[in-house]
């Protein structure tokens, strides 16, 4: 890798269960405490575990484009 890659270019193994994610578009955060209401995702879901097709609510970012706080 070379310079920050944000999310780890999608390395789920790399990325805490319980890490608080940012969009490095729009600075969207997703908790996996609150989950994502507009994806109808349940509060105590992991970043790592989003669906492949799961976007940025706010700016339809790709998962790739989020940074761990």
């Amino acid at each position: 890798m070379s310079g920050f890659e944000g999310s780890y270019l999608g390395a789920n193994d790399r990325i805490s269960a319980a890490a608080v994610m940012e969009c490095k578009i729009c600075w969207e955060v997703y908790d996996p405490e609150v989950g994502d209401p507009y994806w109808q995702i349940p509060a105590g879901t992991p970043f790592a575990d989003l669906p492949d097709h799961w976007s940025c609510p706010n700016c339809e970012g790709k998962k790739k484009d989020f940074m761990v706080v």
